[in-house]
């Protein structure tokens, strides 16, 4: 019960971020701020309440308003899975320290700029429901907007969702094709693909886990990808 709502609690911080940077970049009005309405399909895939998404907006627009700034940090895990944790942060030092430490406690090691981010690939990531689609034309229908792939998946729930992936630079006219076609996704995400991945026994697998689980806790830290297979 407590790792559950430790878990809902740092996506709703993740997400409120997510708010503030979208709102600093671009306005309060989803309308004509792509950024800020992708963050409202995300809170409410995280079951975010509308209050604390209001907050956020208004912390935003406050005059103590908090500028967060976005950096993605590089290192192995142990048995030479590669990690990429991605930050928004008020204070590098405290950040790039509390990163460092959770590698080095965790059995691996931070790196450099560039040392592992090769191995991935920044793609965009959208969650459907998969009622009223039919996969086959929707992914004709797509393609001319970027579409490299459309496969079939599993919520966080067990249910059955479609994830279409585009290029990072195709975000945008996805997210526009999709809305025009009148379809909502569960969530809109940029992530990181892995292109190649280690395979690890359950006792590898066990120790990459657990540093992964630390970096995630750490509140400074939005997302975390690995290549672990």
């Amino acid at each position: 019960m407590f790792a559950r709502w430790d878990r809902m609690a740092k996506q709703f911080t993740r997400v409120g971020k997510e708010i503030v940077i979208a709102v600093k970049a671009g306005g309060p009005d989803p309308n004509t701020n792509p950024a800020l309405r992708r963050c409202y399909q995300n809170a409410k895939a995280v079951n975010m309440p509308k209050d604390r998404v209001e907050a956020a907006i208004k912390r935003a627009l406050g005059k103590e308003m908090v500028n967060y700034d976005e950096i993605l940090y590089e290192g192995y895990a142990p048995h030479g899975v590669a990690i990429l944790v991605e930050t928004a942060t008020d204070n590098h030092v405290r950040t790039v320290a509390n990163v460092k430490s959770h590698f080095t406690k965790g059995g691996g090691a931070l790196g450099n700029s560039g040392s592992v981010a090769f191995q991935f690939k920044k793609m965009g990531v959208f969650k459907l429901k998969p009622e009223g689609l039919n996969s086959e034309d929707l992914e004709l229908e797509l393609i001319d907007f970027g579409l490299e792939e459309l496969g079939e998946g599993t919520g966080e729930n067990g249910e059955d969702i479609l994830v279409v992936r585009c290029g990072f630079t195709d975000f945008g006219n996805m997210q526009k094709a999709l809305e025009d076609k009148g379809i909502t996704p569960i969530s809109a995400e940029l992530e990181w693909i892995p292109t190649i991945t280690v395979p690890l026994n359950d006792e590898q697998a066990a120790d990459v886990s657990k540093l992964i689980e630390k970096l995630e806790q750490d509140e400074d830290v939005q997302k975390v990808f690995h290549n672990m297979g």
